[in-house]
């Protein structure tokens, strides 16, 4: 009788929001420094030809916080919007398909300094910039129309950049994402089940296991996902339980800014300034979403989707997410 192996070469992974399955491929299993790719080559754009280091963009501003006398973060409406203001969303059918109007809001969160990254950022500094993102959220979330509001930041070409200079987007859009869709109803089915949030369950579960913790200060922690959608994905959690982005109080706003400026720093060190994406999800507008719990994801560009994960829909990761995690946790602050 053929005697089963103890390490068995891959593991599959339940996400349990999702309930997707993700791949963990330990038989080609890759060292943490093995995804240290040579450094990007930085795009060089001389800051006078930068269309965001411009002077009339402060005409355009719509809100901005200063820091010595000077604007240090602003934001204003994309000149080239994927959906714009409007009075009426004009739903409609079309033979058996539906359509509406692209109603709503996009705005860019702009960086005065032409060439400091968020990781590059102090506390202080950070705390500003989360400080206009909670800004802009609160108040495009009360548009009429709205239901979502996007909140994401693209870091190098890879990443969908398309302008050098540091800047962030915000979308508010009357649909909701299909992806938060998902994540809303996998913790309504699990809260069903199991009368608690599932993600104060995964946090509980892992602050207690160590393993995939990062960093935690008083207010949030940052880890590796059990089951990522790629290598070194880290997340960003408040511990106290909240659903919506906007629910993030003064007090908290610094602690917020601690665990993303040192995620942020650490994924930089460890990865040799890698290409990223960082996206917030939050509970929509709509309400008898009490039982999800905003929170923060990084996605690091570190392989390329594939036939396989683009047909069947099933991520690979070729390191163990506990081993992504000790070695961000290494990182210097």
């Amino acid at each position: 009788m053929e005697k089963e192996n103890k390490e068995f070469p891959s593991e599959l992974r339940l996400d349990l929001v999702s309930n997707d399955w993700v791949v963990i491929a330990s038989a080609r299993a890759r060292r943490p420094e093995s995804f240290v790719k040579e450094k990007r080559k930085k795009e060089v754009v001389d800051s006078k030809e930068c269309p965001f280091c411009q002077e009339k963009i402060l005409d355009k501003a719509v809100a901005k916080i200063e820091k010595d006398n000077s604007w240090f973060i602003l934001s204003m409406p994309n000149d080239f919007p994927a959906f714009s203001f409007g009075n009426q969303l004009d739903q409609r059918k079309k033979g058996p398909y539906q359509l509406m109007n692209g109603l709503g809001f996009q705005e860019v969160i702009i960086t005065a300094d032409h060439e400091k990254q968020l990781n590059q950022f102090s506390n202080e500094e950070m705390e500003m910039v989360v400080e206009m993102y909670h800004q802009r959220y609160c108040e495009l979330i009360k548009k009429e129309f709205i239901q979502y509001v996007s909140l994401f930041h693209n870091h190098g070409k890879e990443a969908g950049a398309s302008v050098a200079h540091p800047h962030s987007q915000i979308v508010a859009i009357p649909v909701l994402d299909p992806d938060l869709k998902g994540s809303l109803d996998g913790a309504e089915s699990f809260y069903q089940k199991n009368k608690k949030c599932v993600y104060c369950t995964m946090i509980e579960w892992d602050l207690e296991d160590e393993k995939r913790i990062i960093y935690q200060n008083e207010k949030f922690v940052v880890l590796s996902p059990y089951a990522p959608q790629t290598s070194f994905e880290v997340r960003v959690y408040p511990k106290e339980h909240q659903p919506y982005f906007s629910q993030l109080t003064q007090e908290d706003k610094p602690f917020f800014a601690d665990a993303l400026r040192i995620a942020l720093k650490r994924i930089n060190q460890a990865l040799n300034d890698p290409a990223y994406n960082f996206y917030i999800h939050t509970a929509p507008k709509e309400e008898g979403n009490k039982n999800y719990h905003w929170h923060l994801n990084i996605l690091p560009k570190t392989s390329i989707m594939a036939g396989f994960e683009l047909g069947a829909g099933i991520e690979i990761s070729s390191i163990k997410p506990e081993k992504a995690a000790e070695f961000l946790r290494k990182q210097n602050d």
